[in-house]
């Protein structure tokens, strides 16, 4: 009973995993694939990265708080200083009065008396809370490119994200049609094993009534054998298709659904690929991001100008009579480079330098993917042509192979001349097959390029 009940969950589990739609696969795959979430969270790195450049532009608020405690003498001072509480007993003010009735004549003695308050002083604790805001008011253009340069670096990421997502896509079809392919070539390779199973029958009939010899069974099972080791062949290669598949939806995949053979052609013009390209887009992206840094390079001429404020209070009781002990500080700074031996009108020259190697290679981009996509529309409209003509001759090389199995039983040819018949239909079958997915594959590279999906 246990076992029964295995055998209809893994038969539930089977058909939950059957007859997975390319639609559907195409759907898991960029919800699914490992490789596509990497390039999410890239994506993701570089929005926030935008964020952070923009994010200078508002300066920095930060509040501070100190405690300490000294009896350094500068510090002790500075401390009572800060507090608002320094009195004139800090400076021995009590020891130059107490020795003020000797003037004139201890005037010497009493200007050499070092104030034991301000030299020695007690320990002091000291709590300062301080809060501090910076802002950037001009900066030549230089937060400005940068917010524009990580924002551009962002949507370069984005594009990237959509080319992988793009070869995700054109890995799965290219799985798809290849199982299509594989059914369908193997739905011949097993015709022709019917066929030499008959030719074997036959070939044993004729054996009994002494028409034929054991040598022509030994080549008939021969072929036979031959064609068993090219159906495992090719439902191994259906096996690592398969496993391929379930690579790329991080999922198991059993079967699919649908019939897969025939992709269907690209009928956009050559501008609108040429605008929907990815690399082409890219290197446009890396354009213009050398146009920025041009700008950014050249925000090193100009001065940069910075504001702060700062206000706390100090005390050396923490947070006590904090209106009374407080205090303020405001200010700009300007900051202005006129000399660094050359250093910036390099780096303006390499930046441009950079820009015209880029222009270039766009317009490289640009001839190379149009070459590429009349390369592959050429090669489509030659495989065409080839498989329409092979289709016929696999259809003629059958119906010859039948002709000579229905000769050979009334002993007009030879077993041989058989053999070499269905070896010729096999032959056909097998050229029709790779010229098949050669021909899909150069689609789906045309597709991938054009940045479009074959619905």
């Amino acid at each position: 009973m246990k076992i029964v009940w295995v055998l209809f969950l893994l038969f539930l589990t089977l058909n939950a995993q059957s007859g997975l739609t390319l639609n559907d696969a195409i759907a898991k795959v960029k919800q699914n694939n490992k490789e596509i979430s990497i390039a999410k969270f890239d994506e993701e790195i570089k929005a926030l990265d935008h964020q952070v450049a923009r994010g200078y532009n508002y300066g920095s608020l930060n509040i501070t708080q100190l405690a300490l405690r000294s009896n350094d003498a500068g510090n002790v001072f500075g401390f009572k200083l800060q507090s608002r509480e320094a009195s004139f007993l800090d400076f021995g003010f009590d020891e130059f009065l107490g020795q003020m009735s000797g003037l004139p004549a201890n005037a010497g003695t009493l200007l050499a008396t070092q104030p034991t308050h301000l030299n020695y002083p007690e320990a002091r604790n000291h709590f300062q809370t301080q809060v501090e805001y910076i802002l950037p008011i001009y900066t030549g253009g230089k937060l400005e490119q940068y917010g524009r340069i990580t924002g551009a670096l962002q949507h370069l990421s984005t594009l990237e994200r959509e080319q992988l997502t793009n070869q995700k896509v054109y890995e799965v079809k290219k799985s798809f049609y290849a199982i299509s392919l594989l059914d369908t070539f193997l739905y011949n390779l097993h015709i022709i094993e019917k066929n030499i199973s008959t030719l074997e029958n036959t070939v044993n009939e004729m054996i009994k009534e002494g028409y034929a010899k054991n040598i022509d069974l030994l080549e008939v099972q021969a072929r036979k054998a031959d064609l068993e080791r090219m159906l495992n062949q090719a439902n191994a290669n259906k096996a690592l298709v398969y496993h391929f598949l379930s690579f790329l939806l991080d999922e198991t995949v059993f079967s699919i659904s649908g019939n897969y053979e025939d992709a269907p052609i690209i009928t956009a013009q050559e501008e609108e690929i040429l605008e929907r390209n990815l690399d082409i887009q890219k290197a446009k992206q890396g354009l213009d991001i050398t146009k920025m840094n041009i700008a950014l390079q050249e925000s090193a001429y100009m001065p940069t100008v910075g504001a702060f404020a700062q206000y706390g209070s100090s005390d050396n009781v923490l947070l006590n009579d904090f209106a009374q002990h407080d205090a303020y500080t405001v200010g700009v700074q300007v900051k202005w480079n006129l000399f660094n031996g050359g250093i910036d009108k390099a780096n303006i020259e390499k930046a441009r330098v950079e820009n015209l190697k880029v222009a270039q290679q766009v317009a490289l981009a640009e001839k190379g993917i149009a070459l590429k996509v009349d390369q592959l529309r050429t090669e489509i409209k030659s495989y065409d042509f080839e498989a329409k003509s092979l289709k016929k001759e696999v259809e003629l090389a059958r119906a010859i192979y039948e002709n000579y199995l229905g000769r050979y039983a009334e002993k007009l040819v030879s077993i041989n001349d058989v053999i070499i018949k269905q070896s010729e239909e096999i032959a056909k079958v097998l050229k029709l097959k790779e010229v098949e997915n050669s021909r899909n594959d150069k689609l789906f590279e045309l597709e991938k390029i054009a940045n479009g999906e074959i619905k």
